[in-house]
């Protein structure tokens, strides 16, 4: 307890130092692979850039690339989603525009493109595609994505769409920065997190201000409830499907969603290891909002069909009700349901802390090496919004071993701490989100989402500043 009250008051008394914590810089966005560190035996190369807000890629058949544009940045910087076909040779054409945003992830099978739209207007869907584009079908739609977080991450399987849905709030309450941060609550007032099977609540409520009330109105809000409505001890909230914070899947021909597995918080990157085991990447708690919570890991999970994986009341596989996860000022994150699903598994690994580790692929290929480990895509901090960090997190690509859960460095930026380009001052990686290997398995194709500052709680874009990148193994010594 004293050597956490001593890292408490150490934190409180230092600026955050996170990665988008700088300027905008100047100019069209250089791609320079000699300002990327790879090891030795790698070489890494930038395919084609100037994308707007990237957040996806997937390889057909012929190894031509298909890149999303999500059409979304933040709340407040949209653009047109699209689907951008990128030649071996870089050269770019648009073959799908759309709206929905944002679009959040593709997946290549048979010869058909599926996407996932966010949906953060007009809530999820997951859209199949001919690979010119001129054939569409919707698989699935109406899936709960008006929230924090959206429908994410589609993975074809045993003739399945496999995909996440986020949650609606950091950590099971609707709270103001719902309303002035992420702009939804107006548009959707009755939106809430939905759990996948009924659930008791302790009747845990947060009291905040409402900003919409010019004289300082207070509203009192529980949890899995719309903003402002409070809940009771024992009160049972009925679970459905489709929920948040959840793995579901969907007959590749279209149909009902079907429950995988539930109590993720942002299941944004999905992937079958050569087995056939399903990994998740979850991003774990933000200090922020009625219920912050300090300290919360990003999270890889094995998962198991039918499991309850601690969302909202457990990270890292331990109860919040923990002091670790005290937020530096305000309420403890106390508990919310009174009894829970079954006992959270234990992740088999840990990502760095707001590190916002997204998209994720396992090496199939020995030519590629490194076969049956996850490659993942770590977008960085949003520091200061989501917590204080002291130095940039994230920013890069590591590789896991999932049977131990050490973690590697795989590609980041020269230059010390790591950070974003545009914190460093030089050309290399601003901020993976996305990583997919070709289909023979010997090329990794990362997206590079651009320049994104964060200053105080302003998010600040840098319109067509995205990369896709390829790293091929040379033959040379690993």
């Amino acid at each position: 307890m004293l050597a956490m009250l001593a890292l408490t008051n150490c934190l409180q008394a230092v600026s955050s130092q996170g990665g988008g914590q700088t300027k905008m810089p100047p100019g069209e966005r250089v791609a320079d692979p000699g300002d990327v560190a790879v090891p030795p035996g790698y070489r890494i190369e930038a395919v084609a850039k100037d994308f707007v807000y990237p957040s996806a890629v997937a390889l057909g058949d012929d190894g031509v690339a298909y890149v999303v544009e999500s059409g979304f940045a933040t709340a407040y910087a949209r653009a047109v989603p699209r689907i951008v076909k990128v030649d071996k040779d870089g050269t770019k054409s648009v073959i799908v525009e759309g709206e929905n945003a944002p679009w959040t992830g593709i997946t290549y099978s048979s010869g058909s493109l599926f996407v996932a739209e966010g949906g953060a207007d007009e809530g999820g869907r997951i859209v199949k595609y001919s690979t010119d584009g001129k054939d569409k079908q919707v698989l699935v739609d109406n899936l709960p994505s008006f929230g924090d977080h959206n429908t994410n991450a589609p993975v074809v399987h045993d003739d399945y769409v496999y995909f996440g849905i986020g949650t609606a709030t950091n950590a099971g309450i609707v709270g103001p920065e719902n309303i002035t941060v992420f702009g939804w609550v107006d548009k959707h007032p009755e939106f809430h997190d939905i759990p996948c099977e009924d659930v008791k609540l302790t009747g845990l409520n947060r009291k905040s201000k409402d900003p919409r009330s010019s004289d300082g109105k207070e509203v009192v809000t529980g949890a899995y409830s719309a903003y402002g409505t409070s809940t009771d001890a024992g009160q049972i909230i009925r679970g459905a499907v489709p929920c948040s914070g959840a793995v579901l899947r969907v007959p590749i021909a279209g149909g009902k969603p079907e429950l995988v597995a539930w109590g993720f918080r942002n299941p944004f990157g999905i992937a079958f290891d050569p087995q056939g085991q399903l990994y998740v990447v979850d991003n774990g708690y933000d200090e922020r909002g009625s219920r912050p919570v300090f300290g919360s890991a990003d999270w890889l999970w094995a998962v198991e069909p039918g499991k309850w994986y601690g969302w909202p009341d457990f990270a890292d596989g331990r109860p919040l009700t923990k002091d670790r996860y005290s937020p530096l000022s305000g309420p403890d994150p106390g508990r919310v349901l009174a009894e829970i699903p079954n006992e959270p598994p234990r992740p088999a690994a840990f990502f760095g802390v707001h590190s916002s580790s997204d998209g994720i692929a396992f090496s199939t290929n020995p030519e590629f090496g490194h076969v049956g480990e996850a490659f993942v895509c770590q977008f960085g901090d949003m520091a200061p919004a989501t917590g204080k960090v002291l130095n940039p997190v994230g920013f890069k690509v590591v590789r896991v071993d999932t049977k131990t859960g050490v973690i590697t460095n795989f590609a980041q930026n020269v230059g010390w701490p790591n950070g974003p380009a545009s914190k460093l001052g030089h050309d290399g990686l601003e901020r993976p989100i996305d990583c997919k290997f070709d289909r023979t398995g010997r090329e990794l194709y990362v997206v590079d989402f651009g320049v994104l500052l964060v200053n105080g709680k302003n998010e600040a874009p840098k319109k067509g500043s995205g990369v896709l990148w390829r790293i091929q193994h040379t033959g040379d010594s690993q």
